[in-house]
C-alpha cells in the first residue's frame, strides 16, 4: 500500500475537512474571537487529523501489504483466506469476511464437482468392464469360426474401448500405480503380441536393440503408453518400427521410431496437444488426437520425460526418458 496511492484515495474527505475548517473559520472571526485563538485551534485540529491519518495509513498499510504478500506467496491462491489473521478494524473485517465466504463457497462448489466427477468415472469404469465381455465373446467366436477380419475390427474396438479406461483413470493415475523395475522387452513384447496380427497383414518389421534393461515405473501403464505408440506407428504408413533404449547412469532412454508418413514441421510442437490431429489426421480420418495427449499425460503423471523427433514423408521418432534414483538396482 503506497502513500501516494492513499493520499489520493482520501483527497475527497481532506477537502470536506478543508471546507469545514474555512467555514469554522469564518463563524469565529464573525463572533469575534481573537486571532491567536482561532491560529490554536486550527494547529490543534490539524495535529490531530494528520495523526489519525497516519495512524490509519499504518493500520491500513499492515492489513494490505500482509495480504498481498501472502497473495503472491501462494500457488494455491484460494488458501490465501487460511493465512490471514482477522483485522482489528471494520474495513479490514469485512474483507476477511468476505475472502473466508468466497474461499468456503469455491471449496463446497468443487467438493460437488468432484463428486460427479466421481460418479462419472466410476461409471465409465462399469461400463468399460460390462462391455469387454461381449466384445472378448465376439473375438473368440471369430478365431473359432476363422473369420479373421472380423476378429481386427473387434480388436480395433476392443482397444478404443481401453482407451476409454485408461483415459477415466488418468486424472488420478497416482491412486492406480505401482512404481517398480519393469522389464522393458517384457513390456514390449506384451504388446507385439496384441499387435501381431495387423503387423503380419500390414508387412510391418519390428527391431529392437538393448531392451533387456530394467527401468521404474508401472508395468500396466507402460504397456498402454507402448500401445499407443505401436497403434500410431501403424495407423500412419510405417513399413518398420524400431525400439531400441540407451541406459545411463542417472536415466534410460528408449526411442521408439518408424519410417511411416511423418509428421509435418508445423504440427510437430502440438501433437501432444489434447484433440490435436493436424495434417495427418485430417488425411486419413481416423485420428481422434487423444493417444498422444494420453502418452504426454500419463508421462507426466509418472514422472517420465517425453518428446518427439519427425521428418515428413521420412520418420517419427518419440522419445521416453526414465529417471533412475539412489535406490534403483537392476533386478
Amino acid at each position: 500500500m503506497k502513500a501516494q496511492a492513499y493520499c489520493k484515495d482520501r483527497a475527497i474527505p481532506w477537502l470536506i475537512r478543508s471546507g469545514a475548517w474555512v467555514l469554522s473559520m469564518v463563524f469565529l472571526f464573525a463572533f469575534r474571537v481573537p486571532a491567536e485563538a482561532a491560529v490554536t485551534v486550527s494547529v490543534l485540529l490539524l495535529l490531530g487529523a494528520v495523526g489519525a491519518e497516519v495512524w490509519i495509513y499504518l493500520r491500513n498499510k499492515r492489513f494490505y501489504n500482509g495480504l498481498l504478500a501472502n497473495l503472491e506467496g501462494l500457488d494455491q491462491k484460494y488458501l490465501l483466506p487460511e493465512m490471514l489473521e482477522e483485522p482489528d478494524f471494520t474495513e479490514g473485517r469485512i474483507v476477511y469476511e468476505v475472502l473466508r465466504e468466497t474461499d468456503k463457497s469455491m471449496c463446497e462448489r468443487i467438493a460437488e464437482y468432484r463428486r460427479e466427477n466421481a460418479d462419472f468415472r466410476e461409471y465409465i469404469e462399469l461400463w468399460v468392464h460390462e462391455i469387454k465381455l461381449p466384445v472378448a465373446s465376439l473375438q473368440l467366436m471369430c478365431h473359432n469360426d476363422g473369420q479373421a477380419k472380423y476378429a481386427e475390427q473387434l480388436r480395433r474396438v476392443d482397444d478404443c474401448v481401453e482407451n476409454v479406461l485408461y483415459y477415466a483413470r488418468s486424472g488420478s493415475a497416482e491412486k492406480d500405480y505401482l512404481i517398480k523395475p519393469v522389464s522393458l522387452s517384457r513390456a514390449f513384447a506384451d504388446i507385439a503380441i496384441r499387435s501381431r496380427a495387423e503387423l503380419q497383414q500390414r508387412g510391418i518389421s519390428l527391431r529392437t536393440e538393448n531392451l533387456g534393461v530394467s527401468v521404474l515405473t508401472d508395468g500396466k501403464w507402460l504397456v498402454f503408453i507402448l500401445g499407443q505408440l505401436m497403434g500410431n506407428s501403424m495407423k500412419y504408413g510405417a513399413k518398420e518400427i524400431a525400439v531400441t533404449a540407451e541406459d545411463f547412469p542417472d536415466r534410460t532412454v528408449l526411442r521408439f521410431r518408424d519410417d511411416g508418413i511423418g509428421i509435418s514441421e508445423s504440427d510437430l510442437p502440438y501433437i501432444f496437444e489434447k484433440s490435436f490431429t493436424g495434417e495427418n489426421g485430417h488425411a486419413s480420418g481416423r485420428a481422434t488426437g487423444m493417444g498422444l495427449y494420453l502418452v504426454k499425460k500419463l508421462c507426466g503423471k509418472l514422472g517420465h520425460g517425453v518428446t518427439a523427433n519427425s521428418e515428413k514423408g521420412k520418420y517419427t521418432e518419440i522419445v521416453l526418458t526414465f529417471g533412475k534414483n539412489e535406490m534403483y538396482k537392476m533386478p
